[in-house]
């Protein structure tokens, strides 16, 4: 069924098809059209992470998505989901995400209407977003640093966007950063005179084992889980998800840029550089045929991008406040700092960093990093429970 606010030329329509699935990961794409700084995501990646044949979190979620319609043209698009692993579910929350559409409030309206509708009807008091679609996906809503281009899995959203969601009764949840690094800048002397000392009694770095890809994948998502527990917003990831992901990205993974920690043979850290695909596929608006998938090996594996993403980074818990699990982030950060500097890369960012996680901001900002974009969580009470 149709969601129609009365007396309104917008229609928001469920999407229920294919092609309907294909309007829905344009819309974004025409939108941006003349923003100099969007990057059109690969058209084959959005099908396959929108799909629940593709992606994993359609196995433990509720998911629906909706088309904005006007005088014939798709003019927004948004999701709304319920995610039954993440623990802010049992709060009473259900999330909105992928939200695009022209600087129109009527547009705005009648797509937060749909969504909102569709969380009461499944027992949510609150609505928090955009999530897009998961915690361990692309969260928040770009604020500031619409002046640059996304790194590789980050958002860049129209900039009237906030104050559109604003209109609709939202407020800010949380911030979260994108740090900029120089990866001419090393850390602090103090802190790299430690670091480079021979590590600890039972401490050893290493690169990640492409041989054992899968027992790789399933240590990463071990640390993930543990280390991630305590951040506001966590969702643990399963293995399937890492797995798919880390599938999805075997090809421009870079075994160099992606190390581990060890304590006494134990996995207790990790970090993983990934270039930025988006360097590379910026000008093939979103298609890799016929030629695309050419270009952008070539452009990877040749001629080399010069900046990459810091999309994971953890420290196991119980290792993280001990003496030899104290100096791991920054053991990690040094070793593939020293890997992207010699591969020829000249920045690199961290992201996403919640603005209360102090611990990880003082890290980040010990290696000279600078916070250049800002991304917003919002919500909103569905009911007088809400929020509560």
């Amino acid at each position: 069924m149709a969601y129609d606010r009365p007396a309104s030329a917008v229609q928001v329509v469920p999407v229920a098809s294919a092609a309907e699935l294909e309007r829905f990961i344009r819309v974004p794409m025409r939108l941006g059209a003349g923003d100099p700084n969007y990057i059109a995501p690969l058209l084959a990646e959005r099908r396959e992470a929108l799909s629940a044949k593709g992606n994993p979190f359609f196995a433990h979620a509720d998911v629906q998505f909706w088309l904005a319609v006007k005088d014939g043209r798709d003019v927004g698009r948004i999701s709304a989901q319920i995610d039954h692993l993440n623990p802010q579910t049992r709060e009473g929350y259900g999330n909105f995400g992928l939200i695009a559409a022209e600087d129109d409030a009527e547009v705005f309206a009648a797509l937060f209407a749909a969504a909102e509708a569709w969380l009461r009807e499944r027992g949510c008091r609150a609505a928090l977003g955009p999530i897009n679609l998961s915690t361990n996906e692309e969260v928040g809503l770009l604020v500031e640093g619409h002046d640059t281009p996304p790194m590789f899995m980050m958002g860049h959203d129209a900039p009237w966007t906030g104050s559109r969601i604003e209109g609709q009764g939202y407020a800010k949840a949380r911030d979260l950063y994108a740090y900029a690094c120089d990866v001419s800048h090393d850390l602090p002397p103090s802190i790299l005179r430690r670091v480079r000392k021979a590590p600890p009694e039972g401490v050893v770095l290493r690169k990640l084992d492409m041989k054992r890809f899968g027992e790789e994948v399933r240590t990463l998502t071990e640390i993930l889980n543990d280390a991630w527990s305590g951040n506001w917003g966590f969702t643990p990831t399963t293995e399937a998800e890492t797995k798919q992901l880390a599938n999805a990205l075997k090809l421009v993974l870079d075994p160099d840029l992606t190390w581990f920690a060890e304590i006494d043979g134990e996995a207790a850290g990790f970090m993983v550089l990934l270039p930025n695909v988006n360097e590379a596929i910026a000008d093939l608006r979103g298609r890799l045929a016929p030629f695309g998938w050419a270009k952008l090996l070539w452009r990877l594996k040749v001629r080399r991008v010069k900046t990459g993403r810091v999309p994971l980074m953890g420290v196991k818990r119980r290792f993280a406040g001990a003496h030899r699990g104290q100096l791991l982030p920054f053991q990690l950060i040094d070793a593939v700092v020293q890997e992207a500097r010699r591969k020829g890369y000249q920045r690199y960012e961290l992201s996403w960093v919640l603005e209360d996680n102090l611990p990880m901001r003082r890290i980040c900002e010990a290696g000279g990093a600078r916070i250049y974009k800002t991304y917003r969580l919002y919500e909103k009470a569905l009911d007088d429970k809400g929020l509560a």
